[in-house]
């Protein structure tokens, strides 16, 4: 059986003067990122802070 692998990433992104920043559209791009790239079944985020 094949082994399964968990990796916790921390992203930060800074807001640029010019306009905000849409968390769902930076999650949705960072997940289909991963896929492509890296060919991975599944990616996600599950969190999401700001401060």
């Amino acid at each position: 059986m094949p082994k399964k692998w968990n990796f916790y990433v921390k992203v930060l992104v800074l807001e640029e003067e010019e306009g905000e920043v849409n968390p769902d559209r930076i999650t949705r791009e960072i997940t289909r990122q991963i896929q492509k790239i890296y060919g991975v079944r599944a990616a996600e985020v599950t969190n999401v802070t700001s401060e």
